[in-house]
């Protein structure tokens, strides 16, 4: 019989990475923003790899799975769903489990274009979904020097680092 120390644990930390291939036709969505490009993430929902990754870390942290556990591809409910409604309704599942965000460490893999310029409204983004504090949050980018299926400009992928807190 297995014993749970679930709710007697204070702190806990979630990791996850998500990727996808960039075709053109389709918004290139980050952070929760729309980021000008003649390609965006092939994908069910919108594809928005940075939101996908926290979504997942929160999830990871509690223990409750991935994010196709809670919003499967094959269902048509989740076709083009909009990932600023993914992160809302996983950050209300771990207020529902009594837990809140401390901190979020973000990078984005992408050639081009430079993320740079929109990384401030990217943190403000994620800070007004989750309503905690943009000095909780950190986005970083990097290129990945012209390697593999990234550096050709063939994919976007996005690694997140969430640790949170018992209320």
């Amino acid at each position: 019989m297995a014993i749970s120390c679930f709710s007697n644990l204070m702190y806990r930390i979630g990791y996850a990475e998500d990727i996808h291939r960039l075709v053109a036709g389709r918004r290139l969505m980050i952070g929760g923003l729309h980021i000008e490009a003649p390609f965006g993430e092939e994908a069910h929902s919108d594809g928005d790899v940075l939101l996908h990754a926290i979504s997942e870390a929160l999830l990871g942290a509690l223990s409750l799975g991935d994010l196709g556990t809670h919003f499967p591809d094959y269902l048509k409910e989740t076709e083009g769903m909009d990932s600023k409604i993914i992160l809302l309704e996983t950050i209300c599942m771990v207020r529902d489990l009594g837990y809140e965000v401390v901190n979020i460490d973000t990078s984005i893999i992408l050639e081009r274009p430079k993320i740079s310029p929109h990384m401030r409204k990217i943190k403000e983004s994620i800070s007004k979904i989750l309503n905690i504090n943009v000095n909780q949050i950190s986005v970083k980018a990097n290129t990945n020097e012209k390697l593999g299926a990234i550096g050709q400009g063939e994919a976007i992928k996005a690694v997140a680092v969430v640790m949170l807190k018992k209320k």
